[in-house]
């Protein structure tokens, strides 16, 4: 797969990435750490959730997030496709999921459970700014149009998650998105979207 940026390009996208990340780590520790104490009162396991995820090419990475579900309920996920909101499985969406435990409800509503994903940008795997990081199985169900949108790598927040987040419930629009994304990108427009993403988050919109 060819690279979507220009060397210099990707070089200050990565200046951005790096310096937007540590700043941010620094800034949310004491969160972090209160997030920490919360999600070990409200359940029993581990405080960090560790799924294995598609990037920029295909390579697999561990992807960071707060854990907002009880233990062992990936393995629950086949029992619950009925009340997917979405007829495809790539995107599974339950508004009311009962896998969620009641800190994680919370923490999904504010997107609170992504901040860990900003050590996924320093060690290089993620992007501030990005298509959003999918599952390897979901690559068996990809369309040759589906695959470009690992040319590049995926984001915390990006085009999707700034227009419905969790109310888009077709792939293919999701793809749209991070297509047009991928084929315009500038720093001009990972501005923006970053932008745009505080508001969403605080409105809640398409969060659950």
């Amino acid at each position: 797969m060819s690279p979507t940026l220009a060397l210099h390009h990707a070089a200050a996208k990565r200046c951005v990435d790096l310096l937007g990340a540590l700043v941010a780590l620094v800034l949310v520790a004491p969160l972090l750490a209160v997030l920490a104490l919360l999600v070990k009162l409200d359940s029993p396991g581990p405080v960090l959730f560790v799924q294995t995820r598609v990037g920029r090419g295909g390579r697999t990475f561990r992807m960071l997030k707060v854990r907002t579900m009880r233990v062992g309920a990936d393995a629950e996920k086949a029992t619950l496709a009925a009340l997917n909101q979405s007829d495809d499985a790539r995107l599974f969406k339950i508004p009311s999921d009962p896998r969620v435990t009641t800190v994680g409800r919370v923490l999904r509503r504010w997107s609170l459970d992504e901040l860990p994903q900003l050590w996924n940008v320093v060690a290089g795997h993620m992007s501030l700014v990005g298509p959003r990081p999918f599952f390897e199985s979901d690559l068996d169900d990809y369309e040759a149009h589906h695959f470009r949108r690992l040319a590049v790598k995926p984001g915390i927040t990006g085009l999707w998650q700034v227009s419905g987040r969790s109310d888009i419930l077709d792939f293919e629009d999701v793809v749209r998105l991070d297509r047009h994304y991928i084929e315009h990108w500038s720093l001009a427009l990972d501005l923006q979207i970053l932008a745009r993403t505080l508001p969403v988050v605080m409105s809640r919109s398409g969060a659950y």
